[in-house]
């Protein structure tokens, strides 16, 4: 069923089962607030201290704001410039822009809900459709392109913070074998650019082993940002399974997005500790870059560009 209410002081939309409960605020860049295992009460996105979120303002820092839960990030990652056509040289605003921005919605039944957003700076309408269907939330996104002239580039990821502790373990194909890391702060892989085995490397702060797919304590205070340099391949999941036994898996079509990258926050940013597990359709998190490695997804003019991203909850 599909119910409304409110979340930390701002309006929802809730998709619920007698398995889930998952939680959209429309009017903060239609984000999964919360997901929810009814079973166990288990919350699978991570939460902020706050207790009442602020809708942010276009074009705002992203780390001006609670950064938790499900943010759709796109048409880039990083703040950069749209790298070409006539929009050459707009300014895409740190973490894109539709996460900051109010979007549209409709109930179309009891299990499903279409989101919607127009760029106010690019040609392009963003949607999705979203049904829940027992253990599952099943999405199809598409990109509109709006312009009769000229293609649209992009990067899109899920930027989905997700509730860990030291236990998890972050689960991918057994031919993702190379990493290379991409976050400046790091403490383990060093420089931006440098690769590293996986799971298992050498850390460049203590000299010794430490694997990769494991998440480190918060007293650890710092974060981690890599990419896997292969691409992923037909019916590739990725997952997070939990100490508890719950697990949390990614089923989409890999064709169409076939890069990953992981984020960890093991306090190094605002104390906050979660695992961000993020199929992309670009790489690396700048547009701007995408698209000059040609490493980027686009919609041809007046065309339209559709994926499936599914989350599934194992228990």
């Amino acid at each position: 069923m599909v119910l409304r209410g409110y979340f930390k002081g701002i309006e929802s939309i809730i998709l619920e089962n007698d398995v889930l409960r998952a939680t959209y605020l429309p009017e903060y860049g239609s984000k999964l607030a919360s997901l929810i295992l009814k079973e166990t009460n288990k919350e699978f996105m991570f939460q902020t201290h706050l207790k009442e979120l602020v809708i942010p303002e276009y074009s705002s820092p992203f780390s001006e704001y609670d950064s938790s839960g499900f943010d759709e990030v796109f048409p880039s990652i990083d703040k950069c410039f749209y790298p070409s056509g006539e929009r050459k040289g707009v300014e895409i605003p740190d973490h894109g822009e539709v996460w900051a921005l109010p979007w549209n919605f409709e109930i179309i039944d009891e299990e499903k809900v279409k989101f919607w957003v127009v760029s106010p700076t690019l040609s392009y309408r963003f949607e999705k459709i979203i049904e829940l269907v027992n253990n599952k939330i099943k999405t199809i996104y598409t990109i509109y392109n709006l312009s009769e002239e000229e293609e649209f580039e992009f990067i899109w990821t899920p930027h989905a913070l997700l509730s860990c502790n030291e236990n998890v373990q972050l689960n991918v194909p057994s031919h993702l074998n190379k990493i290379m890391t991409v976050e400046h702060s790091t403490e383990h892989l060093g420089e931006w650019g440098t690769i590293h085995n996986y799971p298992e490397t050498i850390s460049h702060k203590t000299g010794k082993m430490i694997d990769m797919s494991k998440v480190e304590k918060v007293e650890a205070n710092n974060c981690e940002k890599f990419y896997f340099l292969e691409k992923l391949r037909e019916n590739d999941v990725v997952s997070l399974k939990y100490q508890t036994g719950e697990e949390i898996c990614y089923e989409y079509d890999t064709n169409k997005v076939p890069y990953l990258g992981v984020w960890k926050t093991q306090g190094g940013y605002r104390g906050d500790y979660n695992i961000a597990i993020e199929p992309c359709t670009g790489i690396y998190d700048d547009l701007y870059v995408a698209s000059k490695i040609r490493k980027v997804s686009k919609v041809e003019k007046a065309e339209t560009f559709s994926w499936n991203f599914n989350i599934i909850i194992k228990k």
